[in-house]
């Protein structure tokens, strides 16, 4: 799927504050969204995805190191995207992030965690209504737990099968209405709305990778240098 003239015009939100702490030493002097898959820094490979699926104008929130990404993006032009930045002096996990940023987004806009690798076609999430909408995925080995379940279109906070949230999602901007300003998680959120059956989402099942230690890196590079031989 890709944009069509006529498609709903729509912001993307990078999450790229994090420390990265179970990636040291990496990100002791490289922050996590300039970590390298097959030579191509990670935050790179989500905007020449956006940029496919039409999203043209992109807001990052920077905390650690994030001189570091604005100095390789600038404002974008390169790429031939517009990019804003939400600076956080200290991280402000990611519902305090995207509360943040609501100044610089639409009324509804996309989120994507800048520390994994996938394949999905966001064109896909200009196509929800709901006020929240999230991309699960089958378990990976390091979260076997799961996180939500997921009835024909709806997310559901309790019950099985459970999969895993993959760090992409939709959003009206009333998700966060009323939210104080500072560091918020966003589980309890998504947890509350949930049970409210306000959520809905989709199971997607091509590549998608969590980039949370050194060894997955590690694996998604060898996996992938193996595809392309």
């Amino acid at each position: 799927m890709r944009w069509r003239q006529g498609d709903p015009v729509m912001k993307a939100m990078i999450l790229a504050a994090g420390r990265g702490e179970r990636l040291r030493p990496l990100t002791d002097r490289v922050p996590k969204p300039l970590l390298e898959v097959q030579g191509k820094p990670l935050i790179l490979h989500h905007l020449e995805a956006l940029s496919r699926a039409g999203f043209a104008e992109i807001v990052i929130n920077l905390s650690w190191l994030g001189d570091q990404i604005r100095a390789l993006l600038g404002d974008g032009t390169d790429l031939g995207l517009t990019i804003e930045y939400s600076a956080e002096p200290d991280a402000l996990e990611t519902a305090g992030g995207i509360r943040q940023a609501l100044p610089l987004l639409g009324e509804r806009f996309v989120v994507v965690n800048a520390d994994i690798f996938t394949d999905y076609d966001f064109a896909r999430l200009k196509h929800s209504d709901s006020i929240a909408h999230l991309v699960l995925v089958e378990n990976p080995r390091h979260h076997t737990d799961g996180d939500f379940t997921l009835t024909e279109s709806i997310i559901g906070a309790e019950g099985s099968p459970l999969y895993t949230f993959s760090g992409i999602s939709q959003y009206h901007r009333s998700f966060f209405a009323g939210l104080s300003p500072g560091k918020q998680a966003l589980a309890p959120l998504l947890y509350a709305a949930a049970a409210r059956q306000q959520v809905t989402g989709e199971l997607f099942r091509g590549t998608w990778t969590d980039i949370g230690t050194a060894e997955r890196l590690a694996d998604l590079n060898r996996a992938l240098s193996q595809q392309a031989e």
